[in-house]
């Protein structure tokens, strides 16, 4: 996932800035190096013990340390190039709403169905948004990956282009072994996520939950937690009980788009939601022909997105739809889930 939000597709959007680090600026030339990589550790650990770190955790989480070639490998390609077309979405759509991940999630809202009830009365969020999160991010916890977390994030960190960000993580996950986490179960994404939600580690510091009340917050193995803390994180991030988070619409031929293109400028995502019209209500919507193919209720606030163009499917997608962006910023990320859940329930 991931950022708090979803992560992993949106850490894989960060380009590798071929340069030395060294233990005081950023990359500057094309050769990481070990000395250097320690030399910088010495300055996270100064940090983590200012933030209240214990020497345990950062002996135990820093010590040994080697930059991991593979992760500086999978970072290269993933510039973010701001002349790109976005491809289609069907064929996203075809391959994460397939078969296998509806029956998947099915399988698994059947098999927590003693779970569901009192997360959803206690946090607002339906079962099978959670368990639609869960299948996108680790296909329903079959492969959480296995990356030394803190090893990914020392070396994103230490290679210098979002430093900020990486090392902030990796602080956190200094914190998260004083919080009684173990080394050994910090395994997850190359880009730092772990657990079934993919969390990054500050995501979990902030919203992990102990949903099955025995002590512990672990997002790894068990079903209560991990489905407790989607939707703690959805609560936090505005999701609206009762809502959905959108509705497929027909279009007419002759409607007047320019009419509804937004003027506003979004500082985060600004491609994600430069693709949504302007907010109307549903009633407004109906008015101008646009017309629900599912129900919303006419007071409802909804943007139109038509994701493959005119003529192609169209959504009215409401606030809720936004708290999935804000899981991972990427509309067909959202429209997935959203498709997945209606399957998942259907």
């Amino acid at each position: 996932m991931n950022l708090s939000f979803r992560f992993t597709t949106i850490l894989q959007s960060l380009a590798l800035a071929a340069a030395t680090v060294t233990a005081a600026a950023p990359a500057q030339a094309q050769v990481y190096t070990q000395a250097g990589f320690e030399a910088y550790l010495q300055t996270v650990a100064a940090r983590a013990r200012a933030e209240g770190v214990s020497e345990r955790s950062i002996a135990a989480g820093l010590s040994g340390l080697t930059i991991n070639q593979r992760v500086v490998d999978l970072d290269r390609p993933q510039a973010y190039d701001p002349n790109s077309v976005s491809p289609p979405f069907e064929p996203y759509r075809r391959q994460h709403v397939d078969t296998a991940r509806i029956n998947g999630g099915r399988n698994a809202y059947a098999a927590s169905a003693s779970l569901l009830p009192a997360i959803e009365a206690r946090y607002g969020v339906p079962g099978q948004i959670l368990i639609a999160i869960w299948g996108h991010e680790t296909n329903y916890g079959s492969f959480k990956g296995d990356f030394d977390t803190i090893r990914s994030l020392a070396t994103l960190a230490y290679e210098g282009r979002r430093r900020d960000l990486f090392e902030d993580e990796l602080v956190a996950t200094l914190k998260m072994l004083d919080r009684g986490i173990s080394r050994s179960q910090l395994k997850g994404s190359w880009a730092g996520a772990i657990g079934n939600p993919q969390f990054l580690p500050s995501v979990w510091l902030r919203v992990a939950q102990d949903g099955d009340g025995n002590g512990t917050r672990d997002i790894w193995n068990s079903r209560a937690d991990t489905l407790a803390s989607i939707a703690a994180y959805f609560r936090s991030a505005g999701w609206r009980p009762g809502e959905r988070w959108g509705v497929q619409a027909y279009v007419p031929s002759s409607f007047d788009r320019a009419s509804i293109k937004t003027q506003l400028a979004s500082p985060r995502c600004p491609r994600v939601f430069a693709r949504h019209s302007q907010w109307r209500t549903v009633g407004e919507w109906k008015a101008l022909g646009v017309r629900p193919q599912g129900f919303l209720p006419d007071g409802t606030t909804a943007v139109l997105m038509e994701p493959d163009g005119e003529g192609n499917t169209a959504y009215l997608l409401t606030g809720n739809y936004r708290v999935i962006l804000d899981y991972n910023c990427s509309n067909y990320y959202a429209l997935s889930v959203g498709l997945l859940a209606d399957q998942i329930r259907r």
